[in-house]
């Protein structure tokens, strides 16, 4: 047997692939401003989590906030996807999507984060994050505010 990562599969000889969990996250403008939650390594992170087999990644982005922010969303647009290296030994495909968000739902969250922040884009920069968030919370504020600039 071959020392390999385990989210490599030789699938024919010395020929490997991926075989990764698929996680959907959500940036959500909640009037203005970016919900993110606070992980078990302390890093602020998107609402969102693993896709269910059968599940679109739409339907679960939409579920895993209704779960972990008790908001209702159903039109999501995508936004970025990447290999996130969570350890050396773990990593995980990650699929982000954007939405605004105008209703008038009570932000929560559930017990699995340590904490809920709701922050403006310009201070997401500051905190405490991983990258690929960052860049794509910074992607969907470029998208979102060139859909309401005037024409």
């Amino acid at each position: 047997m071959t020392d390999r990562p385990p989210y490599l599969v030789e699938r024919n000889p010395g020929y490997f692939e991926y075989q990764l969990p698929i996680s959907v996250k959500l940036v959500v403008d909640h009037h203005g401003r970016v919900p993110l939650l606070k992980n078990e390594r302390d890093e602020w992170e998107l609402p969102g989590g693993k896709l269910e087999v059968g599940e679109t990644p739409e339907d679960g982005v939409c579920r895993e906030v209704a779960e972990e922010l008790g908001l209702t969303v159903s039109d999501v647009d995508i936004i970025d996807a990447w290999v996130y290296e969570i350890t050396q030994q773990r990593h995980v495909f990650i699929v982000s999507f954007g939405t605004v968000y105008a209703g008038d739902e009570e932000l929560v969250y559930s017990a699995e984060h340590k904490e809920l922040g709701v922050f403006t884009y310009d201070e997401v920069p500051d905190l405490h994050m991983p990258e690929p968030y960052e860049r794509t919370i910074a992607r969907w504020r470029t998208r979102k505010e060139g859909l309401t600039a005037p024409r």
